[in-house]
């Protein structure tokens, strides 16, 4: 994956320390007298495009009738300051009257993947929160997400975020505001962990995202009867779903954990695309740093962390566990049969955790699991 470090080490020239310097010196020519770019000004010239290009989206939308929509994901905080997620899109509104209106005010769609990608991203737009008598502005950024921290003054429980674009209609968002003293939260994966798509790893991605019919994708067997029975013995423990999936699938996800009788809990995904200095997020940082934020946020937060044996999630929940073994309650791995190991490209070693501070669960099922919790007290027997 190129970035400023590769462009660099292969004879791109870097930036001079003195700006002066930069006016009065020529650009780096290549072995054929070309002018070189370095990683950095390569990934402006990246940006300068894809924005190009996501402005002729936007013309070809407004042709075709597409019309503003301010969307609001679940977020979550404390009783002083939540964290709102949202985003702004141009998207195709179905007819008055039609099925397919029908369909959605009922929540009753039958949806591919790839129709959550048609909206078109509106940059930068400025969006009003409203929750409670506190109304913020904030602006959108460069793919149209809203992903910012509101100071509040609330009770402990669930609550109301309203958000609204210019010339979109207001948008409702549920926020949990956890209580102060809670020690116990939840942190799941999704893909192979509480949803289970059969298909080599290289494709299950574009797969689960632009083909697959939401009401195709499987539960994984025992999942929400764990997450469900957790948020019982837990009541004001925060669910988290913690997946490297795309902003897009959002509803979709959260539509086939709601049809699956999974708790409330708020999604937290990555915008697929240009970073400074990659072509794509890495989704292994972004689990790791959301994992850390959560810490941050709530201090005195124990978390049972889940996810799967596919490729990475042990060695991210090992590494915060590592980091942060005071804030982990235990570490639950679903371990992928043999035929999940194969389509996912292998899997993980479980390794030796004898000596880790933090208990590590291993099942291919969640009974097996809360088996396992049930000898930790995480969970009755």
């Amino acid at each position: 994956m190129p970035d400023a470090a590769l462009w660099q080490s292969g004879g791109m020239d870097t930036a001079p320390q003195n700006p002066a310097q930069d006016t009065a010196r020529p650009a780096a020519r290549n072995t054929k007298g070309y002018a070189a770019l370095s990683g950095s000004q390569f990934f402006r010239l990246a940006h300068r495009l894809s924005d190009a290009v996501n402005d002729v989206r936007i013309q070809l939308a407004k042709r075709w009738n597409f019309v503003p929509q301010t969307i609001a994901y679940q977020g979550y905080g404390s009783t002083t300051r939540v964290r709102v997620l949202g985003r702004v899109l141009l998207t195709q509104k179905p007819l008055p009257g039609s099925k397919a209106e029908h369909a959605a005010r009922n929540g009753n769609q039958n949806v591919r993947g790839w129709r959550a990608f048609t909206g078109v991203p509106l940059q930068f737009s400025d969006v009003e929160i409203t929750i409670g008598d506190v109304v913020t502005h904030v602006t959108a950024d460069r793919g149209g997400l809203i992903d910012t921290e509101v100071d509040v003054q609330l009770s402990p429980g669930w609550h109301t975020a309203v958000l609204r674009a210019e010339g979109t209609d207001p948008a409702e968002a549920l926020i949990q505001v956890i209580a102060p003293g809670v020690e116990f939260g939840i942190v799941s994966d999704i893909d192979d962990t509480v949803m289970v798509t059969a298909l080599p790893r290289p494709f299950l991605a574009l797969w689960n995202t632009f083909v697959l019919s939401e009401r195709a994708r499987m539960a994984t067997p025992g999942m929400a009867v764990l997450l469900d029975r957790l948020t019982i013995e837990h009541p004001e423990a925060p669910v988290i779903y913690l997946s490297t999936g795309p902003w897009n699938a959002a509803p979709t996800l959260a539509r086939f954990l709601t049809r699956n009788m999974y708790p409330k809990g708020a999604l937290l995904l990555t915008d697929w695309g240009l970073t400074q200095d990659r072509w794509f997020r890495s989704g292994q940082d972004h689990k790791h740093r959301n994992l850390e934020r959560l810490a941050q946020e709530f201090p005195d937060m124990r978390w049972l962390l889940i996810g799967d044996n596919g490729q990475h999630d042990e060695a991210i929940y090992s590494a915060f566990a590592t980091e942060n073994p005071d804030k982990v309650a235990a570490i639950a791995i679903r371990q992928l049969s043999v035929s999940e190991s194969v389509f996912a490209g292998g899997h993980s070693e479980d390794g030796d955790h004898t000596t880790s501070r933090v208990p590590w669960i291993y099942s291919p099922d969640g009974a097996g699991i809360a088996k396992q919790l049930a000898m930790l007290d995480l969970l009755r027997g």
